[in-house]
């Protein structure tokens, strides 16, 4: 049961969220246009901002233990995102999405995300709490799952034919061939049918599902509140739209970023299969987090630099070649 505490937290939380959502959607992208890069970068600061401020009424109110364990889940669910970015890039271009509606879609892609991520958390919790060995097994997955990043060769093919939710779905719904501005079902023949818009949104909801049952093991080996896990979560999930309309113009600059990824995971199954023996602490998985992906992001950044300068280098040497 939850203490009065507890409980004013998750009621508190949900009203923000509800309201932030509200505002997101109702006032400043009210009418579908294409989101600047000025825009994201204001937005990307201010869900930032807000995951920070919160992190110090975490502080507050329930202490430093879970606030740490906040900062870890979100930095952990902050970085996985950057996947979800490339994925989303490759999603959009494929069913050839107007920039102006691709806001819409992430909405309404978070608020599908929102409810199956406190599905899946719930779900976690519960069976840890019930059978705690299940927690080995986490770590195992992640462990695989890790190394499976690692040495994984990108597939920049997309293959929603072969999407059983969207299999699923035309067996019951027509799809009209075209786009009808930002809706997603109009009438068509007399019959309800869907747009392409809506067949774009079921590949994101189901790419982040297959994203959720990576990242909310990871976080549930650092943290085993719901609280935590969860707001680490949404936070995260809050700032992805920003976050996608900031980088998805250079999000292949971060190339080392897999492996920075790839490591937290290993890193974090190893925490959690030695859980029996040794737990290490959350400030020492907050530092390794932090560093590893401060120093993978730092080393994308540096080698994309390198071959941009190259590549000026190049070009100036065939606009003017050296004289013999």
């Amino acid at each position: 049961m939850l203490d009065a505490a507890h409980l004013g937290l998750w009621i508190g939380f949900g009203i923000a969220v509800i309201g932030m959502l509200t505002l997101d959607l109702g006032v400043f992208h009210r009418q579908a246009h294409t989101v600047s890069l000025k825009e994201a970068a204001i937005w990307s600061a201010v869900w930032i901002a807000l995951a920070l401020v919160f992190n110090v009424f975490v502080w507050i109110f329930l202490g430093q233990q879970a606030a740490l364990e906040f900062l870890t889940g979100y930095l952990i669910e902050k970085s996985l995102s950057v996947d979800n970015i490339f994925v989303f890039v490759l999603i959009f271009s494929y069913f050839s999405v107007p920039s102006k509606y691709q806001h819409r879609v992430l909405f309404w892609g978070i608020i599908g995300a929102i409810v199956m991520r406190a599905i899946l958390i719930l779900l976690g919790v519960e069976l840890i709490e019930r059978f705690h060995w299940i927690i080995y097994i986490f770590g195992a997955f992640l462990i695989f799952t890790g190394a499976r990043m690692a040495f994984h060769k990108d597939d920049q093919e997309l293959h929603p034919e072969d999407n059983p939710l969207i299999k699923l779905f035309r067996r019951f719904m027509p799809v009209v061939p075209e786009y009808h501005g930002q809706k997603f079902f109009v009438r068509h023949a007399g019959k309800l049918a869907a747009t392409p818009l809506f067949i774009v949104l079921l590949m994101v909801e189901s790419t982040d599902l297959i994203f959720a049952v990576d990242s909310i093991p990871a976080i549930l080996g650092i943290s085993r509140d719901p609280f935590i896990v969860f707001t680490s979560n949404i936070f995260a999930i809050l700032g992805l739209r920003a976050l996608y309309f900031l980088l998805a113009g250079v999000v292949e600059k971060f190339r080392y970023l897999k492996y920075g990824l790839s490591a937290v995971l290993v890193f974090i199954g190893f925490k959690m299969v030695i859980e029996g023996f040794y737990k290490i602490p959350v400030t020492w998985s907050l530092g390794v987090v932090a560093t590893v992906l401060t120093i993978s992001i730092a080393a994308s950044l540096w080698q994309a630099r390198r071959e941009e300068q190259a590549a000026q280098t190049a070009q100036r040497s065939s606009i003017h070649p050296a004289q013999q």
